[in-house]
């Protein structure tokens, strides 16, 4: 996370953003950060035939008003945090002006109803648009009612925020999974939680991503080399971590299967993907896509853009995408 910066969450007055701005004010108190609480709205039009093929836009004042009181009911709800927090009214898309403000935060958390499907993954919205363009690491919080572990009801209360005992981190070899694991360890660190990290190799029957290999490849070798690379990763990452302890999973599974299967018994799942700029950035990874649409807990996303250097030149990076 950037030194010193803020914790920003997008609220909208739903009862999904009220769920998110609840874990990010925990989140915001055990890492002793401050909360940046931001409401955004777009100002509608609508064609005017009494003008030469233009738009009126409507007096915006009535939506600023309500935008503000949101950031007020908002800011009531998190006062007893003992956490510093300041509130901005944006206008424009919600997943644009997030995206923007990442740039100065350290951790970006926005709410999700949990009924993403390939319509939201092809328009997006702004859970499945901003972990794919942040400048941070980004949280998305599921609005889940953990008696039932489906979507509570829009008429019901919002649920509880638990402490973060439990978490999974999926760890594949790649650049943006080390970025992951080591984004979970100081998580870890700052809520005193358990952290695990799940390699998946799909060997068994009925997988079908390993059976095109020889009869003569040994899966169970697979399995050890897997290990083997699991704890190199692993053990690097934890060396600038002295005393904090990983346990290691390598299992019969996809990623994205995995980590969902955890994601009902686990406080928080971490997750890389690559989010480059471009339409590419426009839909993340097939495990990390997957992971956000059917997980039960919070998911943390991390991509290239969440190291400082590459936030610095994104502009030149899109330039040549």
């Amino acid at each position: 996370m950037k030194r010193d910066a803020e914790i920003l969450v997008g609220v909208d007055g739903s009862a999904a953003s009220m769920h998110a701005l609840d874990w990010a004010a925990a989140e915001a108190k055990v890492r002793g950060r401050g909360l940046h609480v931001v409401c955004s709205y777009t100002l509608p039009s609508f064609a005017a035939a009494s003008l030469d093929g233009g738009y009126a836009a409507l007096d915006d004042t009535a939506i600023q008003e309500g935008a503000r009181a949101v950031l007020e009911e908002a800011g009531a709800r998190v006062a007893d945090h003992g956490i510093q927090v300041t509130t901005t009214v944006a206008t424009g898309d919600a997943a644009a002006v997030l995206v923007e403000l990442s740039r100065q935060a350290c951790l970006a958390v926005v709410g999700t109803r949990g009924k993403g499907g390939f319509a939201d993954r092809l328009l997006g919205t702004v859970s499945s648009t901003l972990p794919a363009h942040a400048y941070c690491p980004t949280v998305v919080v599921p609005l889940r009612d953990a008696r039932r572990g489906g979507a509570v009801p829009q008429d019901e209360s919002v649920p509880v925020v638990r402490p973060v005992r439990r978490i999974v981190v999926g760890v594949d070899g790649s650049p943006q999974a080390d970025l992951a694991l080591r984004q979970a360890i100081e998580e870890s660190v700052a809520w005193g939680a358990e952290l695990s990290a799940v390699a998946g190799v799909p060997v068994g029957a009925g997988a079908g991503v390993m059976a095109w290999l020889p009869a003569a490849v040994d899966q169970t070798q697979v399995l050890a080399d897997v290990t083997e690379g699991l704890n190199v990763v692993v053990d690097r990452a934890l060396a600038d971590f002295p005393g904090v302890s990983v346990r290691r999973h390598v299992l019969d599974g996809t990623g994205a299967e995995l980590l969902t299967e955890f994601s009902t018994a686990t406080d928080l799942i971490v997750v890389g993907s690559r989010g480059r700029g471009g339409f590419t950035g426009l839909l993340l990874g097939s495990t990390s896509q997957a992971v956000l649409h059917h997980a039960a807990c919070p998911v943390m996303v991390v991509t290239n853009r969440c190291q400082p250097a590459q936030a610095d030149g994104q502009d030149a990076e899109a330039a040549t995408a």
